[in-house]
């Protein structure tokens, strides 16, 4: 059974590179921090998942999801997720508000899983690639 995935937009990020700047510095003994409203009512079913990152309307790249905790004030929840941040062949995906699932047979493959020399390309470049149905 494919594991249960959410999607998120990084808002305010306009690449993948300010995004990973943004959880580098958020990042603590390998795991990050995303605060949510609510939590996910099939939570469970996400651990071992993977937090899908929406930027300019693409899926650009994960984080497996490692648990969650509700915050002191009690109004708000943390996702645990690894500090490592995996590019994705990037996918279309509508921007939305808070998250979404995504089952795994439908979230997009890495790009380090044998890809080869995608991985090399820069991510703005990949990006149109993407966009024009090249890769």
């Amino acid at each position: 059974m494919a594991p249960l995935n959410i999607t998120k937009v990084a808002v305010g990020c306009a690449s993948l590179d300010i995004l990973a700047e943004r959880i580098a510095a958020r990042a603590e003994n390998e795991v990050a921090v995303v605060t949510t409203r609510y939590r996910p009512t099939r939570h469970a079913e996400l651990i071992g998942g993977s937090l899908y990152w929406i930027i300019k309307h693409r899926l650009v790249a994960r984080q497996e999801i490692l648990g969650f905790a509700e915050m002191e004030d009690s109004r708000r929840w943390q996702i645990l997720v690894a500090a490592r941040l995996v590019p994705v062949l990037e996918r279309p995906r509508r921007a939305h508000q808070g998250w979404r699932y995504l089952e795994g047979q439908d979230a997009p493959a890495d790009i380090d899983a044998g890809h080869g020399a995608l991985g090399e390309l820069p991510a703005a470049l990949r990006g149109e690639l993407s966009a024009l149905a090249l890769i």
